[in-house]
């Protein structure tokens, strides 16, 4: 089986490869943003929560722990955040994209070209920056009532109050910065020059 990539290029895969999965699952995963309310743990994504309080029979408030995606798109606690759902969804997408053509291109001969993998790693490099423009959108939604009953009513736009920020958004945002800066280079060198040289 030939590839279409040079040593580089196989490098570049495995990375995409690689940083498309932890920046996937980390935007999955609701521990961007970590908490209390009533004494119990509470963590956020941009769509997803864990432990939320739910009102019982007896007109009671108690926090149900379990995790979940918010009932509809409306319901994500802000604005800000109903963008960055979106935007760092496309980009991860594109990533995932751009990761499963090169790893493609390890298997298939003529699949990608020098001028292809300069064209491939433009798209990554628009795909990380969605990821980091959805993670630099993501404090402007810290000022909702949800998140204030959770960090504390000092909890306002780029100031957390009593929470802190998870494992997850970090391993979002250095994903995104990796694709962009690493890959987006290693793409340039990616594909075999299919042209003879006439010298």
């Amino acid at each position: 089986m030939q590839s279409s990539l040079t040593p580089i290029g196989t490098l570049w895969a495995i990375l995409s490869l690689l940083i498309a999965a932890v920046t996937c699952t980390s935007y999955f995963m609701p521990c961007w943003l970590f908490g209390t309310q009533l004494g119990k743990p509470v963590s956020f994504s941009t769509f997803r929560r864990c432990t939320y309080p739910a009102q019982t029979e007896e007109r009671s408030v108690v926090m149900v722990e379990e995790c979940g995606r918010y009932a509809s798109f409306s319901a994500i606690p802000s604005l800000s955040w109903q963008i960055c759902t979106v935007v760092t969804g496309t980009g991860c997408a594109l990533l995932l994209l751009v990761a499963l053509a090169a790893t493609l291109g390890c298997c298939m001969k003529d699949l990608i070209s020098r001028m292809t993998g300069r064209f491939v790693g433009a798209a990554q490099f628009v795909g990380g920056l969605l990821v980091s423009s959805g993670c630099a959108l993501y404090p402007l939604g810290w000022n909702s009532p949800e998140i204030q009953q959770t960090c504390g009513n000092t909890s306002k736009q780029f100031q957390l109050g009593a929470c802190k920020l998870g494992w997850a958004y970090y391993s979002t945002g250095g994903g995104a910065a990796a694709a962009m800066l690493i890959c987006t280079w290693l793409s340039c060198f990616a594909g075999k020059n299919t042209k003879s040289s006439i010298y």
